[in-house]
C-alpha cells in the first residue's frame, strides 16, 4: 500500500527570493539533522536557461523502538533533483531517500511557483509518497503511517527553517 500526503503554502516572498532561499536552506536552526548537503551536478540550458541540479544529503534521523529492531543505521543519503525556469518562474525539486529503501521510500515533490494573486508572493505545492517495502502487511502499515506522522511534523520545521532564511536574505538585503 501507498501513502500520499500534499499540502500548499504560500511565502510572502517573490519567487526569486524563495528559489534563492531554498539553496541556502541549509545549515539552518530548524534542520540540525541535516549533517551535510553537497551539489553533485549542475547544469545550465544555454538557450531556455533551465537550471537542473542535483544534490545529496546526509540526513540522521530519529528511530522508534519499534524501528530500531528493523534497522540500527540512523543516518540516510537523500538525493534531491530540481529543475528551475527562470522563464516561467517555476522550480521543481524531487527529494528521495537513497538509503533504507526496503523499509520505506519517501518520495517528495515541491513546485514552488509565483503566486497566480500576488506577484510578490509564492505558492508552494509539496505532494508525498511514502512507500513499505516489507513483506508483512501490518507492520507495512505501522510504517508508512510513522512515515506520514514524521512528514507532518517535519514540513512544519521545514517552513520554519526556510522562513528563518527568508528572513535572512531580506535583512541582508535592506542593510
Amino acid at each position: 500500500m501507498v501513502k500520499f500526503f500534499s499540502l500548499t503554502g504560500t511565502y510572502q516572498h517573490s519567487w526569486p527570493t524563495v528559489t534563492q532561499a531554498v539553496w541556502q536552506k541549509y545549515p539552518n536552526p530548524f534542520a540540525s539533522h541535516v549533517l551535510s548537503s553537497d551539489v553533485i551536478d549542475r547544469t545550465v540550458d544555454p538557450v531556455t536557461g533551465v537550471m537542473t541540479t542535483t544534490r545529496l544529503f546526509l540526513k540522521s534521523g530519529h528511530m522508534p523502538k519499534w524501528g530500531r529492531s528493523l534497522l540500527n543505521v540512523r543516518d540516510a543519503f537523500i538525493m534531491e533533483q530540481s529543475i528551475v525556469d527562470p522563464r516561467s518562474r517555476r522550480m521543481i525539486t524531487v527529494t528521495r531517500n537513497l538509503s533504507h529503501t526496503k523499509l520505506m521510500l519517501v518520495e517528495e515533490t515541491q513546485t514552488y511557483s509565483q503566486h497566480p494573486e500576488h506577484a510578490n508572493w509564492t505558492e508552494v505545492h509539496t505532494d508525498v509518497r511514502i512507500i513499505s517495502n516489507t513483506g508483512w502487511a501490518p507492520i507495512k502499515s505501522r510504517i508508512e503511517g510513522f512515515g506520514v506522522t514524521k512528514f507532518k511534523d517535519n514540513a512544519i520545521r521545514s517552513s520554519k527553517g526556510l522562513l528563518h532564511v527568508l528572513e535572512r536574505l531580506t535583512q541582508g538585503a535592506r542593510s
